[in-house]
């Protein structure tokens, strides 16, 4: 197999072991610990210090440490995160969380940066686009690891349906489900009942299990990898530390970046939406909690397809098309779960609503990580960086107000922070537009006037 793609195989796999432990615990956070809203404040207290670490954690280990052991060693955090899940209480799930929020800035920014490296490298071997392969081991990777989605969410609801937690729900209940949803996260949602201790012990062991996999996966078969030189450039003197701290803000600098940062809040909007609300206030309170991880498997399973099939199609119809796409999509999600009354009897819109969301976040998920890596490869590490804290930022606000609004009023914010992503992606699109139109104006130039 070619070397560069069994490492962005190996890579994926990593994440797919790691993240069928976290993806599924995060689903489960606001119906599992739905008291005192625990759930939700380990939540917001992971992406509130995945936030503050993004702020200067990831150029600083990525340039000490490299790509390999960046990932590495934030993996470990993501398996605390497993183990305090074990006796879920405020003194093991938010000191957990705030170690899997220091690893995931520094977890994803290595992860873009190692794709865009090894793209790059692919596309100078073999004569090829370097955006195109670029854009193309993205859609692998999101391929294999939206794929978690599906086995984190299936183990779950396996283990969790080996019991009956739910009752028949009354139809006055049924009326506070979905926009109406205004119990927010401090009280129980419906009449669902727990499930026993031991099944959940049952869970985080396969969950810690799985993240262990992980690690010892990139540890032993990852390879390391430089960003290759340009030529004549020769060695590169290591910058000074209090400047690798800062080029994360640095690079705010670029007016591009400070129009694009509305789009990983986007992803932070949506995704804590699905994950925190969704389950919640729709699934859990119409279906039960055993329902969650079956309507996320559906999730996952479209957002894996999608993401190698955008991948592939961006370099024949262009990202542009793919934002527009993804945005039309979300939109007509959010319209129609505000005006929807989830009922039990209508079963399969469950399912329909995940998928549409999936392929939405699909579009998300592989075009902002390769437009991220194309427009700022000479700072991938700080634009990376920027990526996850903007996207942090957007968690944390989506989960701090979780508790305190109705859905309604989330699903308007939602729409709101759409409107405002797509309207600043435009405004990037037409400035690389006319830099291209003006790049390619002296060339024209030049070529006539040696015709005549």
């Amino acid at each position: 197999m070619e070397r560069n793609l069994k490492n962005v195989l190996v890579v994926s796999f990593g994440f797919l072991l790691l993240f069928t432990a976290y993806g599924g615990l995060q689903s489960l956070q606001s119906s599992l610990y739905s008291e005192e809203g625990l759930g939700v404040a380990a939540l917001s207290t992971l992406y509130g210090s995945m936030l503050l670490s993004s702020m200067f954690l990831p150029p600083v280990l990525i340039g000490k440490l490299g790509c390999k052991w960046t990932l590495v060693l934030a993996m470990c955090c993501y398996v605390a995160f497993s183990l305090g899940n074990f006796y879920a209480s405020w003194y093991t799930l938010i000191p957990t969380s705030v170690l899997v929020g220091l690893g995931a800035a520094a977890l994803w920014s290595a992860q873009g940066t190692y794709l865009t490296i090894v793209g790059n490298v692919e596309a100078r071997k073999t004569g090829q686009v370097g955006k195109d392969v670029v854009s193309q081991y993205f859609g692998i990777f999101f391929l294999i690891f939206q794929s978690s989605g599906v086995w984190g969410n299936l183990i779950s609801s396996l283990v969790f349906g080996q019991t009956p937690t739910q009752g028949t729900i009354p139809e006055e209940q049924l009326q506070a489900c979905g926009a109406s949803d205004c119990l927010m996260a401090v009280a129980s949602t419906n009449s669902t009942k727990r499930p026993s201790q031991d099944l959940i012990y049952t869970l985080m062991g396969i969950y810690t299990g799985c993240g262990f996999l992980a690690v010892l996966l990139t540890a032993v078969f990852l390879e390391p990898v430089r960003d290759a030189q340009p030529e004549g450039e020769g060695e590169k003197q290591a910058p000074p530390f209090w400047s690798t701290l800062l080029s994360t803000f640095k690079l705010l600098r670029d007016k591009r970046l400070r129009l694009l940062i509305l789009l990983p809040m986007l992803s932070g909007f949506e995704q804590a939406f699905l994950s925190g609300d969704y389950t919640r206030s729709y699934t859990t309170c119409a279906l039960g909690i055993q329902f969650v991880g079956y309507v996320m498997i559906c999730f996952g399973a479209v957002d894996a397809l999608c993401s190698v099939l955008f991948g592939r199609l961006a370099r024949y119809i262009g990202r542009t098309a793919l934002f527009a796409l993804g945005a039309v999509t979300q939109l007509a999600c959010i319209v129609a779960l505000l005006l929807w009354k989830p009922h039990p009897s209508q079963l399969p819109v469950f399912f329909v609503f995940p998928g549409l969301w999936g392929m939405a976040d699909a579009v998300w998920q592989t075009q902002n990580n390769a437009l991220f890596g194309v427009l700022f490869e000479k700072n991938k590490e700080a634009a990376f960086a920027n990526y996850r804290l903007w996207e942090a930022l957007g968690f944390v606000i989506a989960f701090g107000y979780s508790t305190f609004l109705c859905v309604s009023v989330k699903l308007y914010v939602l729409l709101g922070v759409l409107s405002a992503a797509m309207a600043a992606y435009g405004a990037v699109e037409c400035m690389e537009s006319a830099k291209a139109a003006e790049r390619t104006k002296p060339a024209e130039e030049g070529v006539t006037q040696t015709k005549l």
